[in-house]
């Protein structure tokens, strides 16, 4: 039985979508997968009741910025964590300006992701990636194989995406029990880094429309798929018409693209 947060006095959110790591050796492994020095930046989405934010200020690092939607689990970590390296901001992750943060960059990213804005989580990291070095999120076992998936199901849009943007590498599997209240989906460590010297995308907005129009109903082929748009087919061989998206890799879909942007 997964033991309860450390207060009884507050309660665990089902709209914050809290689940609170209680395997007190995970947030260790968690941290031996990153590089940490004197001089490092980390942040964590969603504090929680501290289990990982405690195992991070027991690092020689220069600052801990912790962002926590929910101002009851701010306060008790604030008051359970003194630390002059500890700067908890009591905002939702998809709402922060990450400005203040430019200063003491590269940031390396640590946090047990809210399962239901993974994705928009994600999003927001792309957009930021110039101030990360690396970082391990904790995801659904699901989201996780979609992140790093080559082809099959469950490969398309957001396996492209993210994987454009960062290097992935699976880590462990976590079980329900190592939470409480305990989900009812396996966990998944992942590292991730950003990928430096990006390859040129022509068009890189439109691309991504594209990517997601080409795996719009990815059991269906791509002349299927495409029909209803605007784009010139008759640029495309036949046989690779007749191809479904998901059998396809990134450098295909970039060859495709050079052929019908026009």
């Amino acid at each position: 039985m997964a033991k309860q947060p450390f207060s009884d006095s507050i309660a665990v959110k089902k709209k914050y979508g809290q689940h609170f790591l209680r395997n007190e050796a995970i947030p260790y492994r968690i941290i031996d997968a990153v590089t940490l020095g004197p001089d490092s930046s980390v942040f964590e989405i969603g504090c929680g009741d501290g289990v990982l934010t405690k195992a991070i200020l027991e690092q020689k690092i220069a600052r801990l910025w912790v962002y926590e939607i929910d101002p009851e689990w701010a306060a008790y970590v604030q008051k359970k964590l003194p630390d002059p390296r500890l700067t908890i901001h009591l905002e939702n992750i998809l709402d922060v300006d990450f400005a203040p943060m430019v200063p003491y960059k590269p940031w390396v990213l640590l946090a047990n992701l809210p399962y239901q804005i993974t994705f928009p989580i994600l999003f927001r990291l792309v957009e930021n990636r110039d101030l990360l070095a690396e970082g391990v999120i904790m995801v659904q076992e699901e989201v996780a194989q979609k992140i790093v998936k080559t082809s099959g199901r469950g490969y398309g849009f957001s396996s492209l995406f993210f994987q454009y943007h960062f290097e992935w590498t699976m880590m462990e599997k976590v079980p329900p029990g190592a939470f409480f209240p305990p989900p009812k989906v396996n966990s998944r460590l992942l590292h991730f880094r950003p990928r430096k010297n990006l390859k040129e995308i022509p068009q890189a907005e439109l691309f991504w429309k594209f990517i997601k129009l080409i795996f719009h109903q990815p059991r269906r082929t791509i002349k299927n798929n495409l029909s209803q748009t605007h784009y010139d087919l008759s640029r495309i061989d036949a046989q690779l018409q007749a191809k479904r998206a998901q059998q396809l890799s990134m450098n295909d879909l970039l060859a495709i693209w050079e052929l019908i942007r026009v």
